[in-house]
């Protein structure tokens, strides 16, 4: 299969394929949704960003995505450093992550944190921008 279609079968083997893509599509949106909420809540000084749901909740979510991302992969034959696009949105995940780490958690000062939000932010837009196209290089 490989080139990234869902499968041509008809029946329960599509109808698993789009459950999984759009439940791979929900996360990723409230992955985005619930970082930019944190993000607000660390520049606003909030308590609410300290919270045990707010702590716990992104894991869950997150676990869902990548356990999505990687059924979805092998499913359609595709992965990362074999495919450029996937490869591309793991390198943008792994700044995202590290980017999202220094903006909630490990900034040594406000000015850092929010450069760091900003520059997790563009990670994930540009993410979004290569799965949407299936390219590495969605802009040009």
């Amino acid at each position: 299969m490989g080139d990234g279609r869902p499968p041509r079968e008809h029946g329960d083997t599509l109808m698993n394929y789009l459950l999984l893509r759009d439940i791979h599509i929900t996360c990723a949106i409230l992955t985005g949704l619930g970082f930019l909420l944190r993000g607000v809540w660390m520049l606003r000084g909030s308590a609410l960003l300290h919270h045990r749901l707010a702590r716990t909740l992104p894991h869950v979510n997150d676990t869902l995505l990548l356990g999505s991302a990687v059924w979805m992969a092998a499913r359609l034959g595709q992965y990362p450093l074999v495919t450029p696009w996937l490869t591309a949105k793991l390198a943008a995940l792994l700044g995202y992550i590290v980017l999202g780490s220094i903006a909630l958690k490990r900034g040594r000062d406000r000015r850092t944190r929010t450069l760091a939000l900003l520059a997790a932010l563009l990670c994930y837009g540009y993410i979004l921008s290569v799965a949407r196209s299936r390219t590495p290089f969605p802009f040009l």
